[in-house]
């Protein structure tokens, strides 16, 4: 086509159908590819907004969740030392032995007794023999039962130290002028976990072989 020999209006013409094509294609191509993105982008921009409102909503709710599980960590750590999860049986001997130190008595040997195993938790029970100053016997008692840890005291036997036999006490001692008492129970505490029964046993075995001191 010879642009020249074309008159002004006519070439006007061209150009202008030049642009439209141009314009089309250019529409059909690069712009539509374009806004078709800029919809989906729109489409997601509108979906997150959404979900943004719908957990807005529980913005005031979460201070007394936060609030909820911290008083459940409390709970969980208060349950923990009344009932450990742990299975040291020295602690707990430990921890009688240190009330009767405080209170002012002996205590003479422990005795393992069978382990009973429960659905969610362990009893593990100990024979014990001690013998100190009656008062003092008594604030023993008082101590042992204010422990956070459970520790419950059964079969409870109290006699003379001029006669302990009637306490079932395993072996006579040389008692001091002070102490008037010799008694025997059973002190069982509690695991949250199973325990193998040698465990005590063996704990047991630390702390003296019956009719032997207890280690303090």
């Amino acid at each position: 086509m010879n642009f020249g020999e074309m008159s002004g209006i006519k070439l006007l013409g061209v150009l202008a159908l030049a642009v439209i094509v141009g314009t089309v294609a250019l529409y059909y191509t690069v712009f539509r590819s374009q806004r078709d993105a800029n919809v989906a982008a729109q489409q997601k921009l509108q979906a997150k907004l959404r979900e943004n409102a719908e957990l807005e909503a529980y913005r005031p709710k979460l201070a007394d969740i936060e609030r909820q599980l911290a008083n459940l960590k409390q709970q969980l750590d208060i349950e923990k030392k009344i009932v450990p999860d742990d299975k040291e049986v020295d602690n707990f001997m430990r921890m009688v032995g240190g009330e009767a130190r405080k209170a002012g008595i002996e205590i003479r040997r422990y005795t393992a007794r069978p382990v009973a195993s429960k659905e969610y938790y362990t009893e593990v029970p100990f024979e014990v023999e001690l013998d100190g100053p009656y008062y003092s016997m008594l604030g023993f008692f008082d101590r042992v039962g204010k422990l956070e840890r459970i520790v419950n005291v059964n079969n409870l036997l109290v006699a003379s130290t001029r006669k302990p036999s009637d306490a079932k006490a395993k072996k006579i001692y040389q008692y001091a002028p002070n102490e008037s008492v010799v008694a025997t129970c059973v002190t069982t505490t509690y695991f949250s976990h199973d325990m193998d029964p040698t465990v005590a046993a063996a704990a047991a075995g630390k702390a003296g072989k019956p009719g032997q001191p207890a280690r303090r």
